[in-house]
C-alpha cells in the first residue's frame, strides 16, 4: 500500500498533544498536580490554609497545561522539518518505506517498538521518544485505513 503524506499544522499539534499525554510519566505528573490543586482548593475553601498554597497549585497546574498543550507541541513542530515535507510512504509486508525527493529510507517492522492510534494519526514508535506520524487523511478510504491498522497490529508488537 502506498500513500502520499503531507501534514497540516493543527492536526500535527493535536497528534503531538496525544503523544505527550500518553506518556506514563506525564500522566502520573498530571494526576499528582491535579490532586494537589484540588486538595489546596478544598483546604482553601474551608479556610484551613492561606491563599499562597492555593495560588501555587493553580500556577503549577496552569503552567503544566500550557507546557504540554501549547508550548511543547509548537516547539517540536517548529524544530522538525518532517512536518513540512511531502513524501510517499509504502506499507509493505516486511517493511515501512519513506520516499522523498532527497532519497529513500526503509525500516523493517521489527524496528518499531510500539504503535497507537488516535483519531487523526497512526503513531509508530522506534523508542519512547522517537516516532513517526502517519496521517489517516492520507489514505484513500476507510478500507485502506483498516488494512493499515491490521498490518501494524500484526507486525508491531505492543510495548
Amino acid at each position: 500500500m502506498q500513500i502520499d503524506v503531507s501534514y497540516q499544522k493543527p492536526q500535527v499539534l493535536q497528534a503531538l498533544r496525544y503523544h505527550f499525554i500518553s506518556r506514563p510519566e506525564i500522566k502520573l505528573m498530571m494526576i499528582l498536580v491535579n490532586v494537589f490543586a484540588l486538595l489546596a482548593a478544598g483546604l482553601f475553601a474551608f479556610k484551613l490554609i492561606s491563599p499562597l498554597p492555593f495560588l501555587m497549585s493553580s500556577v503549577l497546574w496552569l503552567s503544566m497545561m500550557v507546557a504540554f498543550w501549547l508550548w511543547l507541541p509548537s516547539l517540536i513542530y517548529r524544530r522538525s522539518k518532517t512536518f513540512r515535507d511531502h513524501f510517499t510512504v509504502s506499507l509493505e509486508e516486511n517493511h515501512f518505506i519513506i520516499d522523498t525527493e532527497k532519497g529513500r529510507k526503509s525500516w523493517a517492522w521489527r524496528e518499531f517498538t510500539n504503535f497507537f492510534e488516535t483519531p487523526g494519526f497512526f503513531h509508530l514508535y522506534f523508542d519512547s521518544r522517537s516516532f513517526f506520524l502517519i496521517p489517516k487523511d492520507a489514505f484513500p478510504d476507510s478500507d485502506a485505513i483498516h488494512d493499515a491498522r491490521q498490518l501494524m497490529r500484526g507486525k508491531i508488537k505492543k510495548g
